[in-house]
């Protein structure tokens, strides 16, 4: 039985650039062309429609340019980006792009975006096949009882000396326990440490700059100590 090919669609305003991107995607087994636009606008139908996996996408444009079209779906394919200029980089990452390949795109560069980009599609296809994963627990004592929160539950940790106070989506918790204590019980995964006050869950956040993170509209520090820890793993 044949395997899914990659579906494939070329953005750009320049006929010669696409032109370099289809000899290429013609070069690579498994990928499909289905589509080739000098407008953005021009190949949301075919998007929407056909089930597209990968998109070669330029960003200075007429009309409207990659970065605004990315951002204006709610769902978009993955994303290579070929440019002419490199001073979009750190935000084409910021939509979550596989690449950014800077114009003139020699072929062995493009195989290393394809090959990121299977690798991707393997990783991701892997962990929608695993079974959901158990829900983590921590038991927490507040004012004389006992409650079993989910480390899902929880959206920070501040720190009061002696006491901590556990913000959750339904309450706050204040327990006679340090901060470092609870830090040891909790998911790595989820948890960032990152202020000496403050431990946040990451799934949480909902914007975050060089010193804050935002969590349910409260900003909350980051530590200098901690600064280049933190930021990395928020990006």
């Amino acid at each position: 039985m044949e395997s899914k090919k990659t579906t494939c669609v070329i953005i750009d305003d320049e006929p010669i650039a696409i032109k370099v991107i289809e000899n290429y995607i013609n070069r690579v087994e498994g990928l499909c062309i289905k589509g080739r636009f000098t407008n953005a606008l021009d190949a949301l139908a075919v998007i929407r429609n056909e089930d597209i996996d990968l998109v070669f996408l330029d960003i200075q444009m007429p009309g409207i340019n990659g970065l605004e079209f990315v951002k204006s779906m709610q769902q978009p394919p993955s994303i290579i980006f070929t440019t002419a200029f490199r001073n979009f980089a750190a935000d084409a990452f910021d939509v979550n792009a596989v690449d950014y390949l800077v114009k003139p795109i020699p072929f062995d560069r493009f195989l290393k975006s394809i090959n990121k980009f299977f690798d991707i599609s393997k990783s991701s296809s892997a962990a929608d096949n695993q079974p959901p994963s158990p829900t983590k627990y921590i038991i927490l004592k507040s004012d004389k009882k006992n409650y079993k929160v989910a480390h899902t539950d929880i959206l920070y940790i501040e720190s009061m000396d002696d006491y901590i106070k556990v913000h959750t989506n339904a309450q706050t918790l204040v327990c006679y326990l340090r901060l470092a204590g609870i830090e040891a019980e909790l998911n790595n995964d989820c948890f960032i440490r990152i202020h000496r006050a403050y431990i946040i869950n990451k799934h949480h956040i909902t914007a975050f700059t060089q010193t804050h993170v935002e969590i349910n509209g409260q900003p909350l520090p980051i530590g200098r100590n901690y600064r280049d820890k933190v930021v990395p793993l928020l990006k």
